[in-house]
């Protein structure tokens, strides 16, 4: 085996393409077009209605760039809405729609599913030991982040 095999970095983007095709996988058997970034949008924006695009990017650490793209599928699905923030009207609040709360209802208990299946060789003591350790790990180094995760107070 490679060095690089053992390397940190090849195994947490190794781990990701197995999550990321899981989740693909589950929504297409669901018959949906969704993403794990989309689904985390839809998630933060369940719970902090009316927030804007800058502030969604922070709460799911994602680039001001990217998410304007995924804001923009997800209104075009039908499932979120912009409207002129009237405390600032250079920005938009971002809110579900009916059909973006019916999704995530939907989704919710299958995303929580499939997160045994992405760590399946480990056991139950395992996956929460990873859990912590990803956890501290993400946590000590957000700051060194190109979009680091700002949780709302």
């Amino acid at each position: 085996m490679t060095i690089f095999h053992r390397m940190p970095g090849h195994l947490i983007r190794r781990l990701n393409q197995i999550a990321v095709s899981i989740f693909q996988d589950r929504m297409q058997g669901l018959g949906l077009d969704l993403t794990p970034v989309q689904f985390a949008a839809l998630d933060a924006l369940s719970d902090n209605p009316g927030i804007d695009q800058a502030t969604l990017a922070g709460m799911i650490a994602h680039d001001r760039v990217t998410i304007g793209g995924v804001v923009d599928r997800l209104q075009t699905k039908g499932l979120v809405t912009r409207s002129v923030n009237e405390k600032d009207r250079r920005s938009r609040r971002l809110v579900l729609t009916e059909a973006g709360e019916a999704m995530l209802a939907r989704i919710v208990p299958v995303v929580s599913d499939l997160q045994d299946e992405i760590l399946c060789g480990l056991s139950d003591d395992e996956r929460a030991a990873f859990i912590a350790l990803a956890s501290k790990a993400t946590e000590a180094g957000n700051d060194r982040s190109r979009a680091p995760l700002k949780i709302r107070a």
